[in-house]
This record gives structure tokens, C-alpha cells and sequence, in this order.
């Protein structure tokens, strides 16, 4: 299984060039845009908190998202649910999410829908993940399945940048 993970997030469609950028708020309130996280890889990630890879997945990137935060990884999340934010920051800290969390609610905020759809298209599957590189540019996407720590490591480790 774990192989079949890591080959799917490797030969997940690559992408090149620079990202328009996005500017994301967290649950605590943090304004996260990509081009503050320029020298490190990004990682964002689309859930639910009723989707079952979603919630097997968050150990995973609780994991990666600590073993590199401080060097060069961050992880964003962006949870795809309609609830309220209160209720998704008890969801993260019950199931140990350490990464930003972003709380967009479908069609309830116009300017978010505009700005996630503008920066990474439509979303029809979850979990999703995007994966930017220290200079700000897009080089996978995996939609529609989990991603592991060693997947995504191991990705960085064979990119020259």
C-alpha cells in the first residue's frame, strides 16, 4: 500500500512555473500566502472531516509538517467542510492536527471561493494536495488521494532546487 501511495504522489501530474500565490486565513487567524514561505516547500492539502483517507492522512502530515517546520517544509491545510470554525479548531486539536488549518465553507464567502478556485481550480476530490517548491512553483498535484511523509520526502529528495 505504501509503495502504491508513494508511486501515486511521484507520478502525480507535474506542474512548472510560478504560482499566482494565494492568501489564505487560518482558524487562529494568520494570513498565509505563499510568497512568505518562499526558501521552503509547501504543502497544501484539501480535507474533510468526513472524508476517511482525509482523517488517516493527518498523522501523516502532523508528522511531516513538524519534522521540517522549522528547516523547510510548512504544511496548510484547508478543510473543505461547512461547519463552523469553532467546531473544525475542536476537530484539530481532538485529532492532533499541529499545521494551519484553513476553514473555507463552500459558497459562504465568495472572495475565498474566487481566490481557491483561482489558485488551484476546481476541487472535486478529497484529500487533494499541492505541492509548491522554494521558489514558489508548482511542481505536483495529487487529487483525489492520501499522501505519506516518506512519499512527499522522498519527492523533495530526488528535486533539484
Amino acid at each position: 500500500m505504501l509503495r502504491y501511495l508513494l508511486m501515486g504522489f511521484l507520478l502525480a501530474l507535474p506542474f512548472s512555473g510560478n504560482a499566482a500565490g494565494f492568501l489564505l486565513k487560518d482558524l487562529q487567524g494568520k494570513t498565509h500566502r505563499l510568497e512568505d514561505y518562499r526558501g521552503k516547500w509547501v504543502l497544501v492539502n484539501f480535507w474533510a472531516t468526513w472524508c476517511p483517507p482525509c482523517l488517516s492522512e493527518i498523522p501523516e502530515l502532523s508528522s511531516l509538517h513538524d519534522a521540517h517546520k522549522d528547516k523547510d517544509l510548512i504544511v496548510i491545510s484547508i478543510a473543505m467542510d461547512s461547519g463552523s470554525s469553532s467546531k473544525l479548531a475542536d476537530f484539530a486539536q481532538a485529532h492532533g492536527i499541529s499545521y494551519p488549518v484553513v476553514n473555507w465553507r463552500w459558497k459562504k464567502n465568495k472572495k475565498m471561493d474566487q481566490e481557491i478556485t483561482r489558485n488551484f481550480g476546481d476541487i472535486e476530490a478529497v484529500p487533494s494536495s499541492f505541492l509548491y517548491t522554494p521558489k514558489g512553483e508548482l511542481v505536483s498535484q495529487q487529487l483525489g488521494g492520501e499522501v505519506t511523509r516518506e512519499s512527499v520526502e522522498t519527492y523533495i529528495k530526488n528535486k533539484k532546487y
